[in-house]
């Protein structure tokens, strides 16, 4: 008989693990403590307008469509899918935007129209960035993130300087239009991290961009939520929500035996928190936490954000589903995150609205807008300043895209760093979980099994692989195989321990 598994909290990660587990025969129970589930990807929903709270962007189909495989399904068995042709626009001043067109062949002629020689360039650029996706997504970032080793394929050695040089060394030498270079350099901040900071291997990022497409499931990115829900379901996972966890309790040996949720003491046999990494910690006694304040301290954590769910009275003119307002500098608001953490004075700000594609997103004839503002994580957060940078946002896109919007906005929500700490115990307020620079990258990212707690994992976007919404469905499954093998070692053991020489 397998044993029971437990999981805190039911994001992507936690809902990858618990299908995986629950296909392997395994009893599976997920405790999410807000009232909906999916983490940071649930949605809010106002008088006919749906806003996804987290994730907007739906980038690497492929690694869905593993996911969905690995238990004989497709996601269009669950939701629908609809590859964005404009994929998205980018407004770099009044009157100097570009629109960024479907098709890799498209992109190639838009750059080629702006810099002579960039067509040339970006094909040459993404076939790279094509090696490493497959390299990268296809082999290391299913690795369990034990140790060196595992980055250390044929492939890897030949390429090994594309880990020490940054990516905007690539780019840079090779594209001199300053709009080009932002647009190659925008996608690696899905990886929380600045592009001089990130190394050149996550090229593959341009390849999920370009080649890939940008993509748009019918419903928001809550219908992938609901689809993995749906197939856990089906799988036998049960769910428990406003389930808030206090505390997990172990034994003297270092084995948990329970975790106390809105004051019951649940037993456990085997548990994986898919909650904050930092936050899960905190939920142990100080002897079995493997990771000490001044590591969470001294980590470069990815940024927090400001965010704005904004219902319209009428359509917006000149943005698309996908909208990047790069109109101010680029590197230092970069700074502003990383390097001196503070209050942007002139952010850029990424807008989407979902219901140009989509008219299930928002009452006919009506417009829902996402805004949202990187930040340092852990600044102060108050309502005086998320009301200052509205306007700030609201204006500067009134003049870009030549249409007064503040007279047509029904409601607005805001979301900031404190809601990020109250609503998922996110460290800081973070948004992305911790940054993928070069030394916190595979191995060297806080470890998916406890070091101090026997029967205790770890999922997400501090753990490997990264940040992201693909990346954490592949987080899930590499916990659920660690599990498994571990339980099978186990079980080996005490065979080993039963049989008796005679």
């Amino acid at each position: 008989m397998k044993s029971t598994v437990t999981i805190i909290g039911s994001g992507f990660a936690s809902l990858s693990a618990a299908c995986y587990l629950a296909k392997a025969g395994y009893e599976v129970h997920v405790y999410e403590q807000n009232a909906r589930l999916g983490g940071r990807a649930r949605q809010f929903e106002f008088g006919g307008y749906r806003f996804d709270m987290g994730p907007t962007w739906y980038w690497m189909p492929d690694v869905f469509e593993r996911f969905f495989a690995d238990f004989g399904k497709k996601p269009s068995d669950y939701y629908e899918l609809e590859r964005l042709s404009p994929a998205y626009k980018v407004y770099f001043g009044k009157d100097d935007h570009f629109t960024i067109p479907g098709t890799l062949e498209e992109i190639v002629t838009l750059f080629e129209s702006k810099e002579v020689g960039a067509g040339n360039a970006l094909q040459r650029f993404i076939t790279k960035a094509g090696s490493n996706y497959d390299v990268a997504i296809k082999n290391l970032v299913y690795k369990p993130g034990k140790n060196i080793t595992e980055l250390i394929t044929m492939d890897t050695i030949t390429e090994v300087q594309q880990f020490f040089s940054a990516i905007t060394s690539t780019i840079r030498k090779n594209f001199k239009d300053f709009r080009l270079r932002q647009i190659l350099e925008f996608p690696v901040l899905f990886l929380g991290a600045k592009p001089a900071d990130t190394p050149q291997f996550y090229s593959f990022m341009n390849y999920a961009d370009f080649a890939l497409g940008t993509w748009h499931p019918k419903g928001g990115m809550y219908s992938v939520v609901k689809g993995m829900v749906a197939l856990a379901k089906e799988l036998g996972v049960a769910f428990e929500t406003n389930a808030a966890v206090q505390s997990i309790n172990v034994s003297e040996n270092g084995v948990a035996t329970s975790i106390t949720v809105n004051n019951d003491v649940i037993p456990v046999d085997i548990l994986i928190s898919g909650a904050d990494y930092k936050h899960s910690e905190d939920l142990l006694p100080e002897q079995f936490r493997a990771y000490s304040a001044n590591y969470w301290e001294t980590r470069t954590m990815a940024p927090s954000a400001l965010l704005f769910y904004v219902g319209f009275n009428q359509p917006i003119q000149n943005v698309e589903h996908h909208t990047l307002f790069f109109d101010t500098s680029f590197d230092g608001h970069a700074e502003e995150i990383y390097d001196a953490p503070s209050w942007p004075k002139e952010p850029l700000f990424y807008a989407s609205f979902p219901s140009k594609s989509d008219n299930s997103m928002a009452p006919i004839g009506m417009e829902n807008g996402i805004f949202l503002i990187p930040l340092a994580p852990d600044l102060e957060d108050t309502e005086e300043m998320r009301d200052k940078y509205f306007e700030m946002i609201m204006e500067r896109m009134e003049i870009l895209i030549g249409q007064n919007v503040r007279e047509h906005v029904l409601f607005q929500r805001s979301y900031c760093i404190n809601d990020f700490k109250k609503d998922y115990n996110s460290f800081k307020g973070n948004a992305y979980g911790m940054a993928n620079t070069l030394m916190q990258t595979a191995f060297l990212r806080p470890k998916i099994k406890s070091k101090k707690v026997k029967n205790m994992f770890f999922t997400g976007q501090l753990t490997v692989p990264g940040p992201g919404v693909p990346p954490s469905l592949i987080s899930g499954k590499i916990v659920s195989e660690s599990v498994i093998n571990e339980n099978s070692k186990s079980h080996d053991k005490r065979i080993q321990r039963a049989v008796v020489p005679v």
